[in-house]
């Protein structure tokens, strides 16, 4: 019997090192399946939102005296929420009290507010309200409804005692009266 004759260390691992460069797996492990990253052709890179400030806890307890005659509507009353303070601007809340008996002549103008959102919910009372594609509705207590943003709309009629909570946001937004 013919010995076999012992291979080196070094020449060994030299030889399984070659077997493995050329083994088919290790050829489609080698390749990379990973995309090449490609250069943006003009695109600007997308806009950084920018953080809010922190939003603190506004706590409102009903006082009539916070009741005031502030606000946009001349024959109305606004008791504001805090929410302005709180969210830094980002939402109003105030509850709404309609001043009666109901003048048409001066209530009832059609307009709208540049917001992004703008919802009422009747808490005392009812209102009668006009919107475009709408008509006329009339909401009693516990009826909501939303405004989409620059919706004309108008206050019809509504009764001595009403009381509407309202939501807007932003907090600080335009009011854009529109020729009757």
């Amino acid at each position: 019997m013919a010995k076999k004759k012992a291979k080196k260390p070094a020449a060994r691992a030299a030889a399984k090192s070659a077997a493995r460069k050329k083994s088919p797996a290790r050829k489609a492990a080698a390749k990379s399946t990973a995309r090449k990253k490609l250069k943006s052709k003009g695109r600007a890179p997308a806009p950084v939102k920018p953080a809010r400030p922190k939003q603190r806890v506004a706590i409102s307890h009903h006082r009539e005296e916070d009741f005031k005659a502030d606000g946009l509507r001349a024959y109305a009353q606004y008791r504001d929420l805090g929410i302005v303070d709180a969210t830094h601007g980002l939402a109003r809340a105030h509850v709404i009290r309609l001043i009666g008996p109901c003048n048409p002549d001066e209530v009832s103008r059609l307009h709208y507010h540049d917001v992004e959102f703008q919802m009422v919910y009747v808490l005392k009372g009812w209102v009668k309200t006009y919107m475009d594609g709408v008509g006329e509705t009339t909401f009693q207590v516990g009826s909501s409804w939303t405004q989409p943003p620059k919706i004309r709309h108008l206050i019809m009629d509504y009764s001595d005692d009403v009381e509407l909570l309202e939501v807007i946001l932003p907090a600080d937004f335009e009011t854009k009266e529109l020729a009757a």
